[in-house]
């Protein structure tokens, strides 16, 4: 049989193991709350997320249907904007051109500027009344003119009476064709 003083030995260890339980216990209360409190702000970040997620498709799906109406009301509406950057690529080459025809003509007159300036000038504006003769309608881009060649074409339209556009924007002007039998555009 067992000593009185082996039944306090197993009563003390018996209450040490019920307060070790006890204290593992309250720490898995402890760990398991803590875990609940993180899955539900999980839970809550992940719904922002979907709901974000939602309006930025919602957004992305009228911006294309936007598009598509816009396109719609616009035929060939990227097909002018290749062109519109074609136009632009070119006109910088022209002006390339033009300052290595300046560079040319101040050369073949001595270096001088206003002997150069003074020729290409008289062969722009020759080459500039012709183009002006044979237009049924002038539009200039007002801001690729020099002031000279504003004025002279002007003083062309007015002399001649043909209809004279300036333009501050051009890429807001669409290509015009007028039937010289009906003069309807």
């Amino acid at each position: 049989m067992l000593a009185e003083h082996d039944i306090d030995r197993l009563l003390r260890e018996h209450g040490a193991l019920l307060q070790a339980h006890a204290h593992a216990q309250a720490r898995c209360t402890v760990l398991l709350k803590e875990q609940a409190e993180r899955v539900r702000r999980l839970d809550a970040e992940l719904m922002r997320s979907r709901a974000a997620q939602v309006a930025a498709c919602t957004a992305l799906a009228w911006e294309r249907q936007d598009r598509a109406a816009f396109e719609q009301s616009a035929p060939g509406l990227q097909r002018r904007a290749a062109l519109g950057r074609q136009v632009e690529a070119l006109q910088a080459r022209i002006q390339q051109l033009m300052r290595q025809l300046l560079r040319r003509e101040l050369a073949g007159h001595g270096g001088s500027i206003a002997a150069g300036a003074a020729v290409l000038a008289d062969d722009l504006g020759a080459g500039l009344e012709a183009s002006l003769a044979a237009a049924d309608l002038v539009i200039c881009q007002t801001g690729c003119m020099s002031h000279g060649d504003y004025w002279r074409v002007h003083d062309h339209c007015r002399r001649t009476g043909k209809l004279c556009v300036q333009v501050d924007q051009p890429e807001h002007l669409q290509i015009v064709r007028i039937d010289r039998a009906t003069g309807q555009r």
